[in-house]
Order: C-alpha cells, then sequence, then structure tokens
C-alpha cells in the first residue's frame, strides 16, 4: 500500500515555528525603542504647548500663572502630565520643563 498523502511533517513545522520565533525576537526590542522615542517626543511637545498657553495667560491676566495645574483650572491646558507620567512645572518667568516628579496613574474606577 502506498499512501500518497500530502502534508507537513513535524520537522517542517518546527522550522516555521522557529523562524516566526527568531523574527519576534528581533523586532520586539526594535518596538520598544520606538516608543520611548515617541513618549519623549510627546512630552517634548506637550512642554511646548504648556509654554505657549502659559503666554497666553500672561497676555490675558498680566501675569505668569503659578503652577501648570492653573493653566488646567483655567482650562488652557487638558493635562500637565507627560505621556511617560513626568509632571509639568512652571517657573515664574513663563518657562517649563519636565523636570517635575513621575506620576503614577490612577487606575481607572471599577477596575
Amino acid at each position: 500500500m502506498v499512501r500518497n498523502e500530502k502534508g507537513f511533517t513535524l520537522i517542517e513545522m518546527l522550522i516555521v515555528l522557529l523562524v516566526i520565533s527568531v523574527l519576534l525576537i528581533i523586532t520586539i526590542p526594535n518596538m520598544s525603542k520606538n516608543s520611548d522615542s515617541v513618549k519623549a517626543k510627546g512630552c517634548e511637545a506637550l512642554q511646548k504647548t504648556v509654554e505657549a498657553q502659559a503666554q497666553a495667560y500672561f497676555i490675558e491676566k498680566g501675569n505668569f500663572p503659578d503652577s501648570t495645574q492653573t493653566l488646567v483650572t483655567e482650562e488652557y491646558i487638558s493635562q500637565d502630565t507627560c505621556p511617560d507620567g513626568t509632571k509639568l512645572i512652571i517657573s515664574s518667568d513663563g518657562k517649563v520643563n519636565a523636570e517635575g516628579e513621575v506620576v503614577e496613574p490612577e487606575p481607572a474606577a471599577g477596575t
């Protein structure tokens, strides 16, 4: 009896799994590096936006805000925390930097 069945052997399946594993090992660290870069650039962009809004606050009120929380309260900005969790701080001359403390996000309600 000669069987003429077509299909994959165990060795072929193991080779395919090995190739997929190697590709995953190569790509996952690269995605992690890109994520850090995106967060840093997002923080820089937010910093510039907050600084511009501090200038707008100065034009309207005649003085710079005491903190970034003032800008949030007055609805000049919607957040004062970078994507990486770093809280922005504002100086008395309206300059903003991201050297504040890292803030852990609060868990969502119901979790």
